[in-house]
């Protein structure tokens, strides 16, 4: 029997399949109902190292670090605390997530973080401009890997040239997001860096 801590339960899990692959973002209860059903395990991320746990050791682990006071985010069952696992993969589910995203202005302010790629400012979302990296006028098209935030600023500066023309660094290359990124970048929660081996990294240009 699960006695229910509410924030414990509608806290953010993020959900893998069979091969470690980011399927969706799911709340502290849907990731329960999986644990107790045997249909998942926790993934427990310290030091960029995975640890596979069945739900029994997690209630045991739970114990010890309740005793040792570390437990952050935790329900009540009918004997003890247990702590809200960050990450779960299922056990047997071996289906891909998505791989397209939606390429919108939302989805571009999001992945580039809400900042200008050029100076780095911090934008609201009516300040934001978009920028074509290789301009239209010299064949860029309007794609993922071409567009990018900036500030009106910076935008002006660039003009119909390409960043090396105009001696502008950009602060990261331009990619397809993965597509749980909008997601976690628009999610304030503390499950974000425990988040970060199972999603695709940009590379900086």
């Amino acid at each position: 029997m699960i006695v229910s801590d509410r924030q414990g339960l509608y806290s953010n899990v993020l959900l893998l399949n069979r091969f470690y692959m980011a399927m969706q973002i799911i709340s502290g209860r849907q990731a329960f109902i999986l644990l107790c059903r045997e249909s998942a395990e926790v993934i427990d991320v310290e030091d960029q190292q995975f640890h596979n746990y069945s739900f029994e050791f997690w209630q045991e682990l739970s114990l010890l670090r309740m005793e040792e006071k570390l437990l952050s985010n935790w329900i009540q069952s009918s004997r003890q605390k247990i702590e809200v696992p960050k990450v779960i993969r299922l056990i047997n589910y071996d289906k891909m997530p998505k791989t397209t995203i939606r390429f919108s202005r939302k989805n571009l302010y999001l992945r580039d973080n809400r900042q200008c790629q050029y100076c780095g400012k911090q934008l609201s979302f009516n300040q934001l401009s978009l920028d074509h990296v290789k301009p239209r006028s010299k064949g860029g098209d309007t794609s993922w890997e071409n567009i990018v935030c900036s500030c009106t600023k910076c935008n002006t500066r660039k003009g119909c040239r390409t960043p090396q023309e105009a001696s502008m660094q950009l602060l990261n290359k331009p990619t397809r997001p993965h597509p749980l990124e909008s997601v976690t970048l628009d999610t304030e929660c503390e499950n974000i860096e425990a988040w970060q081996p199972f999603l695709r990294t940009r590379k900086i240009a």
